[in-house]
């Protein structure tokens, strides 16, 4: 799984540079993060309804499409999806309250 998130790392970051009339991400980030984050909003929005609508499959393509643009605004933001794996391995072990208080030290 980890393969097909750096792979399409490595071509979010390569549309960075690419034409934004020839490549939707391209156009993505030459739009701004404002037009990013309308993306992911809207792709979150339809994941909710694919959920309440009880269609897996409709939940599961969904969801790819929110992943997808969720990665964009990673890249866009130039951290790498690694660190989000990372930040989650390192909440293995500790319950979500356990969690939620370490964040309110920080």
């Amino acid at each position: 799984m980890n393969d097909v998130l750096q792979q399409l790392a490595q071509i979010l970051e390569q549309r960075k540079t690419a034409d934004p009339s020839k490549s939707y991400v391209a156009s993505l980030y030459s739009s701004g993060l404002d037009k990013i984050l309308k993306k992911v909003g809207e792709e979150a929005t339809e994941t909710i309804i694919a959920a309440k609508n009880g269609n897996n499959e409709e939940l599961t393509y969904e969801m790819a499409d929110l992943w997808f643009h969720c990665l964009v605004l990673l890249s866009h933001q130039n951290i790498e999806p690694k660190e989000v794996l990372q930040e989650l391995e390192r909440r293995f072990g500790l319950s979500g309250l356990e969690e939620k208080a370490q964040r309110k030290k920080k």
